[in-house]
Order: C-alpha cells, then structure tokens, then sequence
C-alpha cells in the first residue's frame, strides 16, 4: 500500500533498534521514498527491519537544493519518510527547514512520534519537568555560548541541552561560570550498552570529566533559576517588560513569556494583570 502524497517525519531509536514503533515501520515500508541525513546510518535501522525503499541524503550541506528536489518529487506524486540519525527529525534537525518549504507548498506533513533524547532523559533526571526549555546545541564559539548562555540565566524552566563529547567540559565550565553551581542530570549513550544517567552539580561534573574523557553523545539537564534567585520585581515592573516587547513587534504571547522568564512571574498572571488594568480604563471611560 502507497501512502498518499505527504511528507512523514519518521521516529527511529536513539540506540536500542526495538524501540521503534509497528506504525513507523509500516510508514517506511509504504512511503515511495526516505530522505536520511546520514544514508550509511539509517542502512543499519532498514536491512535490520528488512525495508527495501530508495534512500536519499538529506543534511544540513544539501537542504536547500535537496528540500526543493523532494518537495517536486511529492508534488509529483510521490511520498516521502524524512529520518535522522536517531531520535525525531526537525528536533535540532535540518528537516525544520523541509517542513517549512513542505507547508509553503501546501504540502500535509504527518508526525510518526517515538522515541527523542532530551524527553527521555527530562524524564530521568529527578528535576523538574512541568516546564522546561529545550535549548539544543550551544554554539562552538565560547562567545556565542555565553551570549546563550547569559540569554536564558534567569529562566526558572528546566533547562535541556544537547552536547558532543569533546565539547563537554568546556560547556560545563561556562554553564556553571554562567548558571552559578546548579543541579544537573548528563544522560549520556540513552537506550544503549553503556546508558548512564549521573546527578550532579555543575562543579562537581566538570571536576569530574577535568579527569575522565567523556565519551557518548549527552543530554545536559539543567535545573532552573529558583524563584528566590531571581531578581526582586513588582508585577508591574513585568507588565512594562511585556508592553515594551509588545510595542517593539513581539507578538503577546512571546512578549509574556519573555517577561516571566525576566521576573519569575507566570505568564497568566502577567496576562490577568494586563486585562484588569485594560477593564478598568474601560470602566473610566
């Protein structure tokens, strides 16, 4: 069975090559073509499920001329499977930009959801996960790191990170520079022989990998600000933070999030507080 002329963001394991759904086999079995980022990679997931499809490269170097070839190829008729090496596709992924072009095109894109690093590793890190900030790969330069890094200092969230293992140390010694000496959960090698999940803080991880070699592909999770770290505001003061975004093109729901981030108050009392103090002009009026 051919699947219709869509294109399907296609889960694959992060490691552990069980951990892929019936339903995203069935999907890369049915589509008419895969776009892989690393075709050597995603060989080893399809001879293992035995899938015989056409695979082509789709990566960060080719998306702009490859996007438009498989956008053709779907217009056309064909459909298409996107994978990445492991985990989601366009999740700090070059597929956000095939998705974009797919919607600009009037192109329905189909999420076949399984398995992603940061989720997995949010989940097993014992710090909070009710709201939390994926923040992907820091930059390689140390000034664009601490520019990043300097961005979100005050956010109360979870923080979640991507890394590489010769980049680790260096990452760590800027977060805690950063951050302050935080709690931090490195999930590295997920779903894999060597899985390891370590619960530290910030100076005692970088002490400790000062010593030993990293190695595996980690997820950084660091805690929040806490509410009592952060700067003493009114909530008037986060109204103007809000309004002033707002007045400089930041769409409301940005400009509150960006303020609550800035003020340690939640959004919905931000957004309440604006309402009254509109209600009651009207009322003046």
């Amino acid at each position: 069975m051919n699947l219709l002329q869509f294109l399907y963001l296609v889960a694959t394991p992060i490691g552990n090559l069980g951990d892929i759904s019936q339903r995203a086999i069935d999907t890369l079995c049915s589509v008419d073509f895969i776009a892989a980022e690393d075709t050597r990679v995603s060989a080893k997931l399809l001879n293992h499920y035995h899938i015989k499809k056409p695979v082509l490269s789709y990566h960060q170097h080719n998306a702009q001329g490859r996007g438009e070839e498989i956008v053709n190829r779907i217009l056309a008729g064909e459909s298409c499977a996107v994978v990445t090496d492991a985990g989601t596709p366009c999740i700090s992924d070059p597929g956000e930009e095939l998705v974009k072009l797919c919607a600009e095109n009037k192109i329905p894109v189909i999420a076949i959801p399984g398995p992603n690093a940061a989720i997995s590793a949010l989940a097993a890190s014992g710090l909070p996960s009710g709201r939390f900030s994926f923040e992907g790969f820091l930059s390689v330069k140390k000034t664009g790191r601490i520019a990043h890094l300097n961005e979100i200092k005050d956010d109360a969230r979870t923080l979640v990170f991507y890394e590489a293992p010769h980049k680790l140390l260096r990452t760590l010694k800027d977060m805690c520079e950063v951050l302050g000496d935080r709690r931090v959960s490195l999930a590295r090698e997920l779903t894999k022989i060597h899985e390891e999940i370590v619960r530290t803080t910030l100076s005692e991880a970088a002490a400790y990998y000062e010593e030993n070699t990293p190695r595996g592909e980690f997820v950084i999770v660091v805690e929040g600000k806490k509410p009592e770290d952060l700067p003493r505001v009114d909530l008037s003061d986060a109204v103007k933070i809000m309004e002033d975004l707002i007045e400089n093109g930041e769409k409301p729901a940005a400009a509150a999030r960006r303020a609550a981030r800035e003020t340690g108050y939640r959004k919905n009392e931000i957004y309440r507080h604006i309402t009254g103090i509109k209600s009651d002009s009207k009322k003046k009026m």
